[in-house]
């Protein structure tokens, strides 16, 4: 007859148990981050898509005149400014990937906000004259992200930064000159 060690089973029928249900844990947690990958990478796209709309490249071509032109009292809309503050708001609370974000637009991010604070500070006029210091806050915040992550990835190609006004100018050039499609 066989003597089964019932305590001793019991041992590892319980650690059986544990590995297996930290194992679905681990697994449920992967999935979960993988769909929230694939959201954001979703959200990123359509904003994209309403970024290279007929109306916003009209505006984007408003905006770009205006500001290359050093004329910031003749800022006739401010939706580009706001699709960025959005941007922002959902980067900042992790609906989307900063990193996607700062790929599909992070050269006008910063070419815009260097433009709308230089050199006059129209972001400071518009917070002065609301009486409200958080206007726009979540794009200074989105500009500043991407700023440290050009960083990070200019650092790993051993290259520097360039000057900011000048890649703004370059970028407002080309936005002035965008057609309806």
């Amino acid at each position: 007859m066989v003597q089964i060690d019932w305590p001793s089973l019991a041992i590892v029928a319980a650690i059986s148990t544990w590995v297996l249900a930290i194992g679905t844990l681990l697994i449920l947690f992967w999935q979960t981050r993988q769909a929230q990958v694939l959201n954001s990478a979703n959200a990123v796209m359509n904003l994209r898509d309403k970024f290279d709309s007929s109306r916003m490249r009209s505006v984007r071509r408003h905006l770009a005149d205006r500001l290359l032109k050093q004329a910031h009292e003749d800022i006739a809309s401010i939706e580009v400014v706001t699709f960025f503050e959005l941007i922002g708001t959902l980067t900042h609370r992790g609906v989307l990937d900063e990193d996607l974000v700062w790929e599909a637009f992070g050269t006008w991010i910063t070419a815009y906000w260097w433009a709308l604070r230089h050199p006059a500070d129209w972001v400071d006029r518009l917070r002065r004259d609301l009486e409200d210091p958080l206007v726009f806050h979540e794009y200074e915040w989105l500009s500043n992200r991407v700023l440290a992550l050009d960083r990070r990835a200019l650092a790993k190609a051993h290259h520097h930064t360039g000057n900011p006004e000048e890649e703004s100018r370059r970028v407002l050039t080309r936005e002035s000159l965008l057609e309806s499609v």
